[in-house]
């Protein structure tokens, strides 16, 4: 069995945008990461294979799924299943925990364009 063992402080945290940085670990199975939203940060929709768990350690992000608004505060959990499109707006500073199963290989490999490109 390996055992791997990571600290936060030790992963390099990426800037995507001037509102948006993360940090994230990747298995062969699955993605977890830290993600730091300034006040008004933008997440356009998007959809994505893994499912999805955002877990807000501090702050509030608005949701949009289906149509519908779902705000998300410190210390509640949401599960977005696999492929359904969404979007967030950070109502606040906010530092959120993503875990997603399986990898999200468009953050691995940096072809998460759709991220990048708002909040310039």
């Amino acid at each position: 069995m390996d055992i791997k063992i990571h600290k936060w402080m030790d992963i390099k945290e990426e800037q995507l945008t001037p509102l948006l940085t993360r940090q994230m670990v990747s298995t062969d199975k699955q993605t977890i990461a830290l993600v730091r939203l300034k006040k008004g940060c933008v997440v356009p929709e998007h959809h994505h294979e893994p499912e999805q768990v955002t877990s807000i350690i501090d702050g509030a992000l608005e949701f949009t799924i289906d149509n519908r608004t779902i705000v998300l505060r410190k210390g509640e959990s949401m599960i977005i299943p696999a492929n359904v499109p969404h979007a967030a707006r950070a109502l606040e500073d906010t530092l959120d925990l993503d875990i997603f199963s399986s990898v999200r290989w468009d953050w691995v490999n940096g072809t998460d364009d759709y991220i990048r490109s708002g909040n310039r």
